[in-house]
């Protein structure tokens, strides 16, 4: 007797099925009601890029649930589309990072103070120092006097 391999058993997964079915049309239902809405008086450029977009959706829908399917029946497909490109950014692509040699940071570490900023930063200093400020947090615990309940009257005591 000879020994074939067996194929891999195919699993059907009816509520998958139905769910992505389900989707796809709402998203194509969807789409056909923004049309609607673009080509009424109201409507706006907006309606008709919704209108667009919908079915791409509904596509994109269906293109999982297969991608899915192909990736449950046999998972080895992902090593085999594996990319044969760099898996290294190559030398010369991205700019240097700046060295303190370069004279661009020379000139910003060296740069003289800016009067305006420093004005500012001295003020902001002191709003933070000034108690009552909304810029500054009272760290002071909060007291509070316990309130004796005022007589209530009633019809009763009248």
């Amino acid at each position: 007797m000879e020994t074939t391999p067996q194929q891999p058993r195919r699993r059907h997964r009816p509520a998958l099925i139905v769910l992505v079915a389900v989707a796809a049309a709402a998203c194509l239902a969807l789409g056909w009601w923004q049309l609607d809405r673009f080509e009424s008086a109201s409507g706006t450029a907006q309606n008709l890029g919704y209108a667009l977009q919908w079915p791409v959706f509904a596509i994109a829908f269906v293109w999982a649930y297969r991608r899915f399917v192909i990736l449950e029946e046999d998972p080895e497909v992902e090593q085999q589309r594996s990319r044969s490109g760099p898996t290294e950014i190559p030398e010369g692509i991205l700019p240097e990072r700046p060295t303190a040699a370069d004279p661009a940071v020379a000139a910003l570490r060296d740069a003289p103070d800016d009067p305006a900023a420093a004005e500012y930063n001295r003020y902001l200093a002191e709003l933070d120092r000034t108690p009552g400020t909304p810029a500054s947090v009272n760290t002071e615990p909060v007291t509070t006097e316990p309130s004796s309940p005022e007589p209530s009257t009633t019809k009763d005591q009248k």
